[in-house]
């Protein structure tokens, strides 16, 4: 589908990347990785088509068409959210039109027999025709659909979009990527924006999706659940690896160790070359001796090691002094905007201790309510605090209440106490600040790096009970990795808002869930939570019947016709097996095949067609396995119905 040949974008500072060659092929679940600034959104934007690069070529095939979703989008438009989708493709929006104009030329026309006339009615049929193939007539309904799983509530489909906040309008543009389904989909950090319910819907689409996906996600999970294969931009060049991220993690960091070790290899050696050269090279006798090792300097290609680790350092919330044993009572709290009703009615008491996740879409009120707990909004009802309590409270705006004139080691060192403050450096450090960036003026910081030093910020302020509305936005994975580690240790209390279920998991005790405006308390883990959220969608719980069906089914059978089910179940999952591990080693060889394709000399004829016949060869073996697969996976679904 997308070949990308030698890719080189130099700036004023050097290259960002330099012969890069990738094979992006149908299907095709990639997630793209690597440090701040490695160029993991200038690369997308080079494969959209928004950008040139500087050295290079992009291959693409005929009519390959590109989704792109941004985290700069600007929408600036009158229509609603559903008329914003409904005109965004081009085709049929034309047909429609003009099946509008001949319909209503049919109708007030009476010359029948005309020659005029029966044309109309051969273009409307290859009109319709050309509708029905390109799903016109589910139009509507598929793009209702869409909205509903990003979210998006009845009444806020037909809102006009200009009423939304930007992370609304960004669902809203996934929204018109995802139903005029390009053939290669590019995410730019989508799941940024987006809750709990919705990622996992996200997540669901993309894995049923027939096209290529080329994800950016500090979201491990996401990546993991949606990904078969990682790029990594590291040093200017780019590693490809045919796993998702958490293994391509695994792979990756055993590779860096044998690099590290090949590195110290190559520094004795190099040391002990130049030894030699500095004592010979003034000998008359050795002085070509000397000059050949210069050379084989010059010509060693030097190992670079780029080191993926953060400061692993033990980092914890201090704890400024014991509460007693409730720090939170809420009576009949309530919150009400005009005649709109967020919650009602919230009585209850949180104990010392207590780790508690508050969960729910976008737009049921959680931020309102933690606002409401910390009075920063009026509304019925009272919140309570007990004895000794002290809360830090982190707001999802937190980040721009930073001080811009400030530099960053000054924000930390203002609220830092005591022996922790011996530790600045390598806190900044753990949270992505090293060098002389921690002399950097906060108000030249991008939003990302704001979110990081103002959670920084906060693991420096004593307090017994956090507050944290969305703290992991704009977080890389590792930063998130040292705040989790934080907040395990924390001997305090804590209330946190997120979207990440990474994040979230093994994390609290407790989840607040808002839901028909009141707040339901769950004891269970994250994944229970979401598992029972998304069966609520399916059939089979809203027929709870079914189960019992089943058991009866199974209970009744014969000690033979069980025998016979079981061997069948057996076989097929032995099938299964097989065709899986058969499937995942010509990924790999595909793969492989990738890469000598990218960097083919064309030139000799026969030996690229031998690797293309190859390659076209695997191709239709991997859709004939998937295929088998498929049917047994069917078989399957049906024995175990």
């Amino acid at each position: 589908m997308i070949n990308l040949e030698q890719l080189g974008v130099y700036l004023p500072q050097g290259y960002l990347f330099k012969n890069i060659s990738v094979q992006i092929n149908k299907g095709d679940k990639i997630g793209l990785v690597g440090k701040n600034g490695a160029g993991k959104s200038t690369l997308l934007k080079l494969i959209a088509g928004w950008d040139s690069p500087s050295e290079g070529k992009i291959h693409q095939s005929k009519d390959v068409s590109v989704g792109f979703l941004t985290q700069d989008i600007k929408i600036d438009t009158q229509k609603t959210v559903f008329n914003y989708l409904k005109d965004s493709n081009e085709n049929l929006t034309k047909i429609r039109l003009r099946l509008e104009v001949i319909n209503h030329e049919l109708v007030t026309r009476t010359d029948y027999e005309a020659d005029t006339y029966l044309n109309l009615l051969t273009e409307l049929d290859e009109l319709n025709h050309q509708y029905t193939i390109l799903e016109g007539f589910s139009w509507e309904e598929k793009i209702e659909t869409t909205l509903k799983g990003l979210g998006f509530s009845d009444e806020e489909i037909h809102r006009d979009l200009k009423t939304f906040s930007g992370g609304w309008k960004m669902r809203a543009e996934l929204a018109k990527i995802l139903v005029n389904k390009p053939d290669v989909i590019l995410l730019d950090e989508p799941t940024n924006h987006l809750d709990i319910i919705s990622i996992a819907w996200l997540e669901n689409y993309l894995q049923k999706f027939e096209g290529a996906v080329i994800v950016i996600s500090h979201d491990r999970l996401f990546l993991d659940n949606v990904t078969k294969r990682t790029l990594e931009i590291s040093s200017g060049k780019i590693f490809d690896f045919p796993y998702p991220y958490s293994k391509y993690k695994l792979v990756r960091e055993e590779e860096l160790e044998r690099l590290e070790d090949a590195k110290k290899q190559q520094d004795k050696d190099i040391k002990h070359t130049e030894e030699l050269i500095n004592k010979f090279r003034a000998k008359k006798n050795k002085a070509a001796f000397a000059q050949s090792l210069i050379k084989k300097l010059d010509k060693t290609e030097r190992i670079e090691v780029e080191s993926n680790a953060v400061a692993r350092m033990k980092i914890t919330f201090p704890l400024s002094v014991q509460p007693g044993k409730w720090v939170l009572e809420m009576h009949n709290m309530g919150k009400k905007y005009d005649q709109k009703t967020i919650f009602e009615n919230i009585s209850l008491t949180v104990g010392r201790g207590e780790k508690i996740a508050l969960l729910g879409p976008n737009g049921v009120g959680k931020s309102t309510l933690l606002k409401r707990i910390m009075s920063e909004i009026d509304g019925d009802g009272t919140v309570s605090y007990g004895h000794n309590v002290q809360i830090t409270y982190f707001a999802q705006n937190q980040a721009e209440a930073l001080d811009p004139n400030k530099t960053i080691y000054e924000t930390v060192d203002e609220v830092a106490k005591g022996e922790i403050r011996k530790d600045l450096r390598s806190i900044l450090g753990a949270f992505l600040f090293t060098g002389e960036d921690v002399d950097k003026k906060v108000g030249v910081l991008s939003g990302g790096e704001r979110t990081r030093l103002a959670l920084c910020q906060l693991l420096l302020s004593p307090s017994n009970f956090l507050i944290l509305d969305e703290p992991t936005n704009h977080l890389d994975i590792q930063s998130k990795e040292v705040l989790k580690d934080a907040l395990k240790q924390y001997e305090g209390t804590f209330v946190v808002v997120s979207h990440d279920r990474e994040f979230l998991q093994d994390l609290t005790n407790r989840i607040w869930d808002i839901e028909n405006k009141t707040l339901k308390i769950h004891h269970f883990g994250v994944q229970e939570y979401l598992a029972r959220k998304m069966q609520m969608e399916t059939p089979k719980m809203q027929n709870p019947t079914v189960e019992i069906v089943q058991e009866k089914k199974e209970k009744s059978r014969s000690f033979e016709e069980q025998k016979d089910w079981k061997k069948k179940k057996n076989s097929l999952q032995n099938g299964l097996k097989k065709l899986e591990e058969e499937i995942e080693s010509l990924e790999k060889k595909i793969t492989l095949l990738d890469h000598d394709i990218a960097t083919l000399d064309y030139s000799d004829e026969a030996l690229s067609q031998a690797k293309l016949t190859e390659y076209e060869t695997s191709k239709k073996s991997l859709d004939e396995k998937l295929a088998s697969w498929e049917d047994f996976a069917m078989q399957l679904m049906e024995l175990e119905d």
